[in-house]
């Protein structure tokens, strides 16, 4: 029994020494002069002249101070100066504190001083026992080369961070940051923007719903409904990284590039852009419009590279490259456009349908004028073939070579010379779209007139040798030249089918990480829970009323 007592009181004590542990009192330090007759505050004693007080690390030097010691509570008057060791000095002309609550107010010219900022305000708020500040009372912050202004505001001592959820705009030489949501890192200059917000430079415009950037370094990271809009091109993607100080950018998922200027538009699902060079690189289901005489010309590669300034751009497209237009398509290995030369190369077993019409060859060149912008003639150097399906019958109408030279009118082949060991096969109708017979022959050059991308003439030119046969006497096996290859089943007829199976497979992966980012975003990156309702006002503690003998 007398143990259990013992244990008892043992308890009790560890429990009082606790809470007396706990709940620190405010000391008065130093003061040139107190007044204890409490006849100017009831309930206070009244401190003048260089006071000092200290409470849990805290220490406050002012003017003048009421202390009301029953409810560990004082009040600051003049040149107020409050330390919490070296991780901040708040300075003002009126304070309160509260030891119980370990809470302070401050009014009046405040100025909060960290190590790496200096913020100032009317009225502050600090709580110490969640190491936050807080004001509503608009407010700058000096931090290093950056101005924050904002209507309301709150610190993270812990984090060193900055928050503010009214509009709030950062300024520093290279740009300006507006927004209504920023989380900002007092030490590394992060910044964390939240919902529809801008940054605004010399050289561009960024928007962005959820990003980063770095005020140090110039770097940004966007995830979400973000665009960059130069003076005449515009970057939008699911997530874009942009380096100011290179000028250099990514972009990643759903990208789009418009070329205002040279009158282009690019997409894909990954693009790197170097403006200084005036290049951009694109892969994953990468694509490359650009507006050509009221109709648009469309390139497909597994990677796309675009080189060059206005007038003197190059276009490069490698592995599986494409090419569609309205009235034209065709594949090859690669692709070289020069807009300077007004040249386009279709390298590595090219290949171009039009109505019904192939071309194929080793080497193809598409020649335009820059004046008209239209295209002016077609080359084809080595191994020439032109096959044309029989709009009537079954056959095909053939035509090879070992050059082929073209030129168009109105961005129409209308005629074209097929150059050195030409054949042909062609099937002869007359006005009654009667088959009349088939020509089959040998010359040195052949000569065709086209209407419509159809063969109207051919003439043979130079040691033509040949013969009309009726279609019962020209056997099957005879009808197709050395080299035939019909690849009409490979003809891109409509835009949706320039893009290979594997490539269609990006837009899925790439529209699924989208809705990953999206749940992402609904959750803004928070250190730490906040325990107080975010720029609401806290009332001051009034002194308790003396008790009567």
């Amino acid at each position: 029994m007398k143990n259990y007592f013992l244990f008892i009181i043992s308890v009790l004590f560890i429990g009082f020494t606790s809470l007396a542990q706990e709940k620190k009192v405010i000391r008065i330090i130093n003061s040139d002069f107190i007044d204890m007759n409490q006849t100017e505050i009831p309930g206070a004693i009244l401190f003048t002249g260089n006071v000092q007080v200290e409470h849990d690390g805290v220490i406050i030097n002012c003017n003048k101070a009421y202390h009301f010691k029953d409810e560990n509570y004082v009040k600051a008057f003049g040149n107020v100066r409050l330390n919490q060791g070296d991780s901040i000095t708040m300075t003002s002309k009126y304070a309160e504190y509260n030891g119980n609550q370990k809470f302070a107010f401050a009014t009046g010219d405040v100025v909060l001083r960290s190590p790496e900022s200096t913020l100032t305000t009317d009225t502050i708020n600090f709580d110490r026992s969640i190491q936050q500040a807080y004001y509503n009372t608009y407010g700058t912050i000096i931090n290093n080369e950056n101005t924050l202004r904002s209507k309301s505001g709150r610190y993270f001592l812990n984090e060193k961070k900055y928050q503010f959820k009214t509009a709030v705009t950062v300024t520093n030489p290279e740009c300006t940051i507006k927004t209504n949501h920023l989380d900002f890192y007092d030490n590394s200059g992060h910044a964390y923007v939240f919902g529809p917000s801008t940054i605004t430079s010399k050289e561009n415009v960024i928007y962005t719903e959820n990003g980063f950037y770095d005020t140090k370094n110039h770097t940004s990271n966007l995830s979400k409904n973000s665009t960059i809009t130069y003076e005449n091109r515009k970057i939008k993607g699911d997530k874009i990284f942009y380096d100011r100080k290179n000028d250099f950018s990514t972009a990643t998922n759903n990208v789009k590039i418009t070329d205002s200027i040279n009158r282009m538009v690019v997409r894909g699902h990954y693009a790197e852009m170097y403006k200084a060079k005036d290049s951009m690189f694109i892969s994953k289901k990468a694509l490359i419009a650009t507006f050509v005489e009221n109709d648009s010309v469309y390139i497909h590669a597994k990677r796309i590279l675009v080189t060059g300034k206005q007038s003197e751009r190059i276009v490069r497209g490698f592995n599986n490259a494409r090419i569609f237009k309205s009235d034209m398509s065709g594949k090859c290995d690669s692709i070289h456009s020069d807009q300077q030369k007004g040249l386009t190369q279709l390298i590595g077993k090219p290949v171009l349908w039009s109505q019904k019409s192939q071309l194929t060859g080793d080497i193809m060149h598409l020649i335009g004028n820059n004046k008209t912008e239209k295209m002016d003639s077609l080359k084809v150097m080595n191994n020439a073939f032109i096959v044309q399906k029989d709009t009537i019958g079954n056959g095909y109408n053939q035509v090879k070579g070992q050059h082929l030279y073209g030129k168009f009118r109105d961005n129409k082949l209308y005629e074209v010379d097929m150059v050195k060991n030409a054949e042909m096969i062609y099937y002869m109708y007359n006005d009654k779209n009667e088959l009349v017979g088939i020509d089959k022959g040998v010359c040195s050059n052949i000569h065709l007139e086209l209407e419509n991308n159809q063969i109207q003439t051919v003439t043979k030119l130079i040691n033509a040798e040949g013969q009309i046969y009726p279609e019962a006497e020209f056997p099957e096996n005879a009808r197709k030249l050395r080299g035939f290859v019909w690849r009409g089943d490979e003809e891109i007829k409509r835009l949706e089918d320039i893009f290979p199976a594997e490539e269609l497979a990006l837009d899925e992966k790439a529209q699924l990480q989208s809705k990953k980012d999206a749940i992402a975003d609904e959750k803004p990156m928070e250190i730490k829970k906040e325990t107080l309702e975010y720029g609401k006002p806290v009332k001051k503690p009034a002194p308790a009323k003396k008790k009567k003998k």
